[in-house]
This record gives C-alpha cells, sequence and structure tokens, in this order.
C-alpha cells in the first residue's frame, strides 16, 4: 500500500503523462491504465494527460487536479523506457507548469523499466498466445522475435534486448531476436526475413508495447507479409501488454517510490527474492557459496588450500555445487549440445 503524504497546504494527486496517439483505441487503452491506477490507489486522486496527438494535454490533467484541491504532485511517465520523450520532452512541461504556478509542487518518478512484473506480464501475454496453437511443435522448435518501439537512445534500445534474453531465458524458446518497430534497427521485416532462415517451425511476434496504435498494427502487418513468403513457418502474433494487471502494479510501484524511494540495488531483479520468470521455485532458497572448495586458490605457493583439491581448477562447472538445477538445462543450444560435440582439440 503507498503511504499518502500530503502537504501542510492540501493533498497529493497522482498524473500519468503519456505521449499521445491519433489512435482513438490506443487513447481509450491509456484510459484504461489511469482508471485501473485510480482503482489501486483511491488515497489519490489521479489524472492523465499526453504530449501530443491527442487529449486531455499533460497541462489539462494537471490543472483538474489543482482544481481538486492537490498542491503536490506524483508524476510518473506512461512508458516502458526512458528515451527522449521521458528524459526531455515530459520533464519541460512539469517544469514549465510548477514554475507559472505559485505553492505547486511536482515529484517526477521514472518510467516502468526493465521490471520482474513487466517480464512476468509479457511472459503470460505471449503463453496466451500460444494457447491459441497446437502443441506439436515444441519450444525448442518455437523462435520469439520481440519487438520494441524503438529509439535514438541506445540505452532504451538495449533494454528492450534485455527484455528479449529474460524472456527467452524464462520461457525456454528455441532462439530469440529483438526487433524494433522504427528509428533503430532491425526493423520488423527485414529481422523476420532474417529468423525465418533459422529453421524454427514457428515463430512468435512479440509487441513489447503498452498499447496499440499505428506502430502495433504495423508490426502485426509485416508479419502476416512475411508468413505469406513462408508458407512452411507458422507466425504467430502475440498481444500486446495493454492495462495487465501486472502493468498496473508496477505503476502503483513507480508511485510509491516517490514517496518512499527506490530500491536501486541488483537486488531488485534478485532471482532469490523475486518470481523471476522461469525461476520461480528459487525465490526464497539458501544464499549460501557453494565455492569454498577453492577458496584461497591462487598463484602463488601460499595459497595452496589445505583440503586436497585433486581435479582440475579449470574445470567446467558441470557439477551444480548444489545450486537449484537450470530450468533449461536440456536446452539443444546449451550444455547439452555442448557435450554433443566436443572440441576438435578433445
Amino acid at each position: 500500500m503507498v503511504m499518502v503524504e500530503t502537504s501542510e497546504m492540501g493533498k497529493t494527486g497522482v498524473m500519468v503523462c503519456g505521449h499521445g496517439s491519433r489512435d482513438v483505441e490506443a487513447v481509450r487503452e491509456f484510459e484504461a491504465v489511469a482508471k485501473g491506477l485510480r482503482e489501486r490507489m483511491p488515497q489519490f486522486d489521479v489524472d492523465y494527460g499526453f504530449l501530443e496527438f491527442a487529449t486531455p494535454i499533460i497541462r489539462t490533467g494537471l490543472d483538474s487536479l489543482r482544481a481538486l484541491g492537490n498542491d503536490r504532485i506524483l508524476a510518473v511517465p506512461g512508458m516502458l523506457f526512458a528515451a527522449g520523450h521521458a528524459k526531455n520532452d515530459i520533464p519541460s512541461v512539469l517544469n514549465t507548469y510548477q514554475a507559472n504556478t505559485d505553492h505547486f509542487e511536482i515529484n517526477y518518478g521514472r518510467e516502468l523499466g526493465v521490471d520482474l512484473k513487466m517480464i512476468r506480464a509479457a511472459g503470460e501475454r505471449i503463453e496466451q498466445a500460444l494457447a491459441t496453437v497446437d502443441a506439436d511443435i515444441s519450444r525448442s522448435e518455437t523462435l520469439l522475435v520481440v519487438v520494441g518501439r524503438g529509439a535514438s537512445d541506445p540505452d532504451a534500445n538495449g533494454n528492450v534486448a534485455k527484455v528479449t534474453r529474460m524472456l527467452w531465458e524464462g520461457l525456454g524458446f528455441g532462439w530469440a531476436e529483438t526487433a524494433y518497430s522504427g528509428v533503430t534497427f532491425p526493423l520488423v521485416e527485414p529481422a523476420l526475413e532474417h529468423v525465418s532462415k533459422l529453421g524454427y517451425k514457428r515463430v512468435v511476434v512479440f509487441p513489447y508495447f503498452l498499447f496499440t496504435g499505428v506502430l502495433v498494427k504495423r508490426i502485426y502487418g509485416y508479419t502476416d507479409l512475411v508468413a505469406e513468403r513462408h508458407p512452411d513457418i507458422e507466425f504467430i502474433k502475440a498481444p500486446y501488454l495493454n492495462d495487465h494487471p501486472l502493468v498496473l502494479d508496477c505503476f502503483a510501484d513507480r508511485v510509491d517510490e516517490i514517496l518512499n524511494g527506490a530500491n536501486l540495488m541488483n537486488c531488485q531483479m534478485c532471482k532469490y527474492r523475486e518470481q523471476v520468470l522461469g525461476f520461480e521455485a528459487e525465490v526464497g532458497l539458501p544464499q549460501e557459496s557453494h565455492h569454498h572448495h577453492v577458496e584461497g586458490v591462487g598463484t602463488g605457493p601460499e595459497s595452496v588450500p589445505s583440503h586436497d583439491h585433486s581435479h582440475n581448477d579449470d574445470h567446467d562447472h558441470d557439477h551444480d555445487h548444489g545450486h537449484h538445477p537450470y530450468p533449461h538445462a536440456d536446452h539443444p543450444h546449451g550444455p547439452v549440445s555442448m557435450k554433443k560435440t566436443p572440441l576438435p582439440s578433445d
């Protein structure tokens, strides 16, 4: 539960700041997110607004919150990653509004980012798509393509690639690739053409987008186009994130961070503390070192351990040292295939 902090002058409201779209359906979906956030945090007045292409604009939403007696606003970007809009455009609008308004404070939160709730929501959307097709094609014969928005900010683009990896590893697909709908590379059509050459029987295309719009429809359109050229491959279009409950939970977390601070250490993404997709069974496991047998082993004579360490120090760690078993240890492109194909020197 978010702890409410009110100022001496009035109360605190929440503002969800979106980019905006000419697509009416996308605007309605953004409204649904604001509604879901309002239901999760009834102690706050919650409003929303857009940078461009749609109404209400951000300034209108702030006016509405002020009219309700809010003199402090917790503003969060309604965006997956922080590129130009979240880093520059929205802060500019908020700072200008605050500078021109007496006795009014705006605190700006961070984007949704690479978050385990978002990964789990994405995984459920992909599973939702797979539930509609026959199970005769295995995960190892299926390739996942995650499509991000694409930005001129390589940090944001890199985050999409990290999401791809976590979904790939969490769900155990045979292979995965990242594509983008614009600005950067690879774009959707060439990416799908590339993966069609890799020999997989099924390709799942997942737009890592919050809402529909021209770009999501274009992604699905390119998927249909490439599917026509490769009738031997089954192309599956997974639904985008939309107002998945875990997405709404993540928005609420961002508001809470403004008030109570954020845990920015990597423990936030630790598989021993949170439900990482595919590794849920490891939550709460004891954390202890399994490398005591090589403690003190170094390059000098004084570093020789007291116990016998007769096996090669350059062992390949096929044994697990007591770790919880890796969920995809039998992946065809993983440890199993390495054992099947020894190096010539072996």
